[in-house]
């Protein structure tokens, strides 16, 4: 890129895509003024930035209040990316029980954490200020995860259940069958790590 060569659009039959977004931010932000939003989200997602370079993950974008992460690109790492999103969400969700909103005192943040497994496909978007982004269903449907979730859980599609399950070390629960615009998907709660559980 630095050299005005744009990287080929390149198609990633596995990953894991990760979003998540705050519960009832339209209400918080009609109580807040916009430097209080701005610095609230900047606070938060700082905390989350830090937090993930202990992950093989990569950072797609943030949108508004909307966080988004995915694993397997740019660089595959065969069936890894699920394990990683799924500690990575876990370690989210827990820092988020603690965070301090600044001008809300007392005030618990809730977020919605959805994910999905699927391929995609990763590229170089724009030129002013170019930006590696990924696109295909997999990343709607990781989309409609986090949006038809609960505050403060962690929904996952079967496909990335089934990985993990593989893998094993990880508590979920079935959710059971949940209508979305593009059609039914059988979904799981990521509860924990057994690791972590059985030394407690």
């Amino acid at each position: 890129m630095k050299r005005g060569v744009m990287p080929k659009p390149e198609l990633f039959t596995s990953t894991t895509v990760f979003f998540c977004d705050i519960v009832g931010f339209t209400q918080i932000a009609s109580e807040s003024t916009a430097h209080q939003i701005i610095e609230m989200l900047n606070d938060l997602y700082n905390l989350f930035d830090d937090r993930i370079e202990s992950y093989d993950v990569y950072k797609v974008e943030t949108i508004g209040d909307a966080y988004m992460v995915a694993s397997g690109v740019p660089i595959p790492n065969g069936n890894r990316h699920a394990v990683e999103i799924a500690k990575m969400a876990l370690d989210l969700l827990a820092k988020t029980v603690t965070f301090e909103v600044q001008h809300k005192p007392g005030y618990r943040l809730k977020i919605r954490i959805g994910m999905h497994t699927g391929s995609v496909v990763g590229g170089v978007v724009g030129t002013k200020i170019p930006h590696y982004s990924i696109f295909g269903d997999t990343v709607e449907i990781a989309g409609l995860m986090e949006s038809s979730g609960q505050p403060m859980k962690i929904q996952m599609s079967e496909e990335t259940t089934n990985i993990l399950d593989q893998v094993g070390g990880f508590n979920y629960t079935p959710r059971g069958i949940v209508h979305l615009k593009v059609g039914e998907f059988q979904t799981y709660w990521l509860i924990g790590r057994k690791e972590a559980k059985e030394k407690e």
